[in-house]
C-alpha cells in the first residue's frame, strides 16, 4: 500500500491546524485585557469585540480540524499497524 497520499493529506491538515495555532496566538498578542467602560476608551471597545470574534471563529476551527487531524491520524497509525502484525503474522494481505 502507498502511504504517500494519505500522509500527504494528513500532513496538509496537521500543517493548517498549525498555522491556526499561531495565528491564534498572534491574535491574542494583540488583544486587550482590560475592560474599557469610560467614554474616554469607549472608542477601543468596538476593537476589542471585533478581535474577541476572531479569535472565537479561530478556536472554534482549530479545535474541529484538530480533532479531524488526531483521528484521522489515530486511524491511519491503526491501518498501518494491523497492516505490520498481518505480515508478521504471516497472513497475506490482498492489495
Amino acid at each position: 500500500m502507498n502511504w504517500t497520499p494519505y500522509l500527504a493529506i494528513w500532513s496538509f491538515f496537521a500543517a493548517i491546524v498549525l498555522a491556526l495555532a499561531v495565528y491564534r496566538k498572534m491574535l491574542s498578542n494583540a488583544e486587550d485585557d482590560s475592560l474599557h467602560v469610560s467614554d474616554g476608551a469607549a472608542n477601543l471597545i468596538p476593537q476589542q469585540i471585533a478581535n474577541a470574534q476572531r479569535i472565537a471563529v479561530v478556536e472554534k476551527w482549530g479545535k474541529s480540524l484538530t480533532a479531524v487531524v488526531l483521528l484521522a491520524g489515530l486511524i491511519l497509525a491503526g491501518i498501518y499497524f494491523y497492516g505490520v502484525w498481518m505480515l508478521s503474522s504471516g497472513v497475506a494481505i490482498v492489495q
